[in-house]
């Protein structure tokens, strides 16, 4: 994550990796709001993450083209829980966002 881009901002579609405070485990998907996804995902207004709620967003890609976003997405939900381990570790160097249900 490291610098974080605004949504609105020359890039239009983003891939992002979210982490459960319940159990650990990762989401990924794509949006051209991450925040406000994000704030769907903690609210339960999806019936795949509702069950592991809270959420916070771990990482932050921008992309120039749904379709770069979207073959992206896929590479990563491919990876491993130790992979996405380290991308959250290192994106550590901003702080996480959190959002939606308190």
């Amino acid at each position: 994550m490291g610098s974080i881009p605004t949504p609105g901002s020359n890039m239009s579609i983003y891939t992002y990796l979210i982490k459960s405070l319940k159990d650990k485990s990762y989401y990924t998907g794509i949006s051209n709001n991450p925040y406000k996804r994000l704030d769907t995902h903690n609210r339960g207004g999806l019936k795949n993450t509702s069950l592991k709620k809270p959420y916070i967003l771990v990482y932050l890609k921008p992309h120039s083209s749904y379709i770069e976003a979207r073959n992206h997405e896929k590479w990563l939900k491919k990876k491993n829980r130790e992979y996405k381990n380290v991308i959250a570790h290192v994106a550590q160097l901003a702080p996480p966002i959190s959002g939606g249900v308190k």
